[in-house]
């Protein structure tokens, strides 16, 4: 959604409201399964003493896989939006500022970079998640495997005197 902006751009003060929802064709991660509704963000562009600034919040109702547990959950990750806008190009060099282009900025572009940007690098389905044994794979968030628990190799000798010491 392309918004003209030369209404706001010399008239601090000013602002113009945005409302978009994002094509979710290119916001492929390998743990997110599906998005169960579009990304939607809702703000406003504002002149704020001759800068202008994107501020607004998007939510994105999703499925993902758990990096620890490998179990689908389901996630609504909700986000501020904040982003400088500017016309001068010796600020665009600066990674923080998106180019206004012709009087106008494409929202679309500027929700979904910060969308991709503000995506948790690890996807779990609670904070205390156990994941899986690494021995058997079972979940250890349904209860204990009967595994033996490895040795460190360097304590196997006192094992090993602790075990003679037990048959005795």
């Amino acid at each position: 959604m392309r918004i003209d902006l030369r209404k706001i751009a010399d008239n601090p003060g000013e602002s113009v409201a945005f409302s978009c929802d994002l094509d979710t064709g290119d916001l492929d991660f390998d743990q997110i399964t599906a998005y169960t509704e579009k990304p939607h963000a809702e703000g406003q562009i504002r002149n704020t003493a001759g800068i202008l600034e994107l501020k607004g919040a998007l939510t994105a109702p999703m499925t993902c896989l758990c990096d620890r547990c490998g179990e689908e959950f389901s996630l609504t990750k909700e986000m501020d939006l904040d982003a400088v806008i500017s016309e001068d190009e010796s600020e665009l060099e600066n990674p923080d500022i998106f180019p206004m282009e012709d009087c106008g900025v494409d929202v679309d572009d500027i929700v979904r970079t910060l969308f991709v940007l503000g995506v948790e690098t690890k996807f779990l389905c609670r904070p205390e998640c156990k994941g899986l044994c690494p021995t058997c794979g079972k979940n250890l968030n349904e209860g204990p495997c009967n595994c033996k628990k490895e040795t460190d190799p360097r304590m196997a000798v006192i094992e090993q005197l602790l075990d003679n010491k037990e048959i005795e």
